[in-house]
């Protein structure tokens, strides 16, 4: 469990640093340039690599037993968190609705896994997740409380966002599958 909290913590920091530590942060900008955020990626990949082995090695710790209509659920909306996720960067006419699209398709993907995991590990683990993508919004908040939503987008670049969607969900579902993890019911 150890490696798996530090993969979270250096997750957390790496992410965050720039908006606790603006100053530090911009000083190591103008020291290295665009080399400080290959730091920053180096440290989120670290962070990966940690989480997951931490994880596959954690103790498995049953501390609740996940609904069983809690894959349906999953099944359903992990759609709707890859899309989110994307939002940010499209061309839809929704984009315009929510300030972090990318932070909330991160949040309600780790909720959707919390409803199907039951263990100790995946708890810390996703739940670490959510709490720092809702802190994160905040820091970004008090940060630049200014909002201007964008405008534009169409509903070819809506559907296309939803194409797109589809085909990542069937390929995550299909990394699962190979992994040995079975996402559908039955």
């Amino acid at each position: 469990m150890a490696i798996l909290i530090a993969g979270l913590a250096l997750w957390v920091l790496a992410h965050v640093f720039k908006r606790v530590a603006p100053g530090p942060r911009a000083a190591l900008t103008d020291r290295l340039g665009d080399a400080s955020k290959g730091i920053f990626a180096a440290l989120l990949v670290l962070s990966v690599v940690l989480i997951v082995i931490g994880y596959r090695d954690a103790e498995f710790v049953q501390l609740y037993y996940p609904p069983v209509w809690g894959v349906h659920v999953v099944d359903l909306f992990m759609i709707l968190a890859i899309a989110l996720f994307g939002l940010g960067a499209s061309k839809s006419n929704f984009r315009g609705y929510t300030r972090h699209p990318q932070l909330w398709g991160f949040t309600l993907w780790a909720a959707l896994h919390l409803l199907v995991n039951g263990d100790l590990a995946s708890v810390v683990m996703w739940g670490v997740f959510i709490l720092w993508a809702l802190a994160e919004m905040q820091l970004i908040n008090r940060r630049v409380p200014e909002w201007e939503p964008y405008e534009g987008g169409s509903w070819f670049g809506t559907l296309r966002l939803l194409v797109i969607s589809i085909v990542l969900y069937l390929i995550i579902a299909g990394v699962h599958a190979w992994l040995g993890v079975w996402p559908f019911p039955g």
